[in-house]
């Protein structure tokens, strides 16, 4: 009786969790399918007049998201991959070489993720303006990259922690080198890993705000959280569904992203037997 009873407030409270986590997305769907001109002013609870292609148009033209799209894709793409393979090689030398201190080294690079990420505008902002990299696309790749591989390589290091270590000694006993050890053995092991890493870090990168308003100032430059802003900033006069469908429309990649890897990225959190 008490199992059952524990089984029952256990699947009412996901029930209610996913009930207060599907109202946003709700909202967000009706009013983006509202036509701009007939939208009245207050949230729409039940869709009415079909006007979502005409609301994605508006926000593709008025917030120039095809070359801010780009620009996320570029930024999204180079960052995740630099990140992955960045933390694949952190992984593999402090937890496959024989190396000194080892949880020391994870420390150094984890500590990475302490720290919010508003301390680093400050520094970087100054650091970027005597450089010339303020304003330019490598400037965000790099900054992207650096804040990704923190946590790239706790995720990879946890993954490397579960390898079999047979695999390697004997590899090393036949007289493999370290570096063909890392490509052919450890790279096909953590293959799973290493997408599951590219999607979460491609995911953070797409959504990011406060580096694309803060690093870049150019239109053709700015990704397109910052070209999305644009539509609900202090001198825009477009209506909530036309920024509401240009939401919509930007969430696309990374959610066909997901679902198309989302045999890596639940193979990834399982134990490696």
């Amino acid at each position: 009786m008490t199992m059952s009873l524990g089984r029952v407030l256990r699947n009412a409270t996901i029930a209610i969790l996913a009930v207060l986590w599907l109202v946003p997305t709700w909202l967000l769907v009706v009013n983006a399918l509202v036509p701009a001109g007939s939208y009245s002013g207050s949230p729409h609870w039940l869709p009415q007049d079909f006007g979502l292609f005409d609301n994605m148009s508006q926000a593709w033209d008025k917030a120039n998201l095809g070359p801010a799209l780009g620009n996320s894709l570029l930024y999204a793409v180079v960052s995740a991959v630099a990140a992955a393979v960045i933390a694949g090689f952190a992984a593999f030398a402090t937890i496959i070489m024989p190396v000194k201190r080892q949880a020391w080294w994870f420390w150094v690079i984890y500590s990475g993720t302490l720290l919010p990420l508003q301390v680093f505008i400050r520094p970087l902002f100054l650091s970027y303006a005597h450089t010339s990299l303020y304003d330019t696309q490598i400037g965000l790749v790099l900054i992207y990259t650096a804040i990704a591989v923190p946590f790239a390589f706790f995720v990879m290091r946890n993954y490397a922690l579960t390898l079999p270590r047979e695999v390697v000694e004997a590899a090393r006993m036949d007289g493999a080198s370290w570096w063909r050890v890392f490509w052919q053995i450890h790279v096909p092991l953590t293959r799973s890993a290493m997408i599951a890493v590219f999607v979460f870090q491609f995911v953070a990168v797409w959504n990011d705000l406060m580096f694309g308003i803060t690093m870049v100032t150019s239109r053709n430059i700015r990704p397109v959280m910052a070209a999305l802003a644009d539509l609900q900033g202090n001198y825009s006069n477009v209506g909530p569904p036309i920024v509401l469908a240009g939401a919509l429309l930007v969430s696309l990649p990374p959610l066909v992203l997901f679902f198309s890897a989302q045999r890596f990225f639940v193979s990834s959190l399982k134990i490696h037997r």
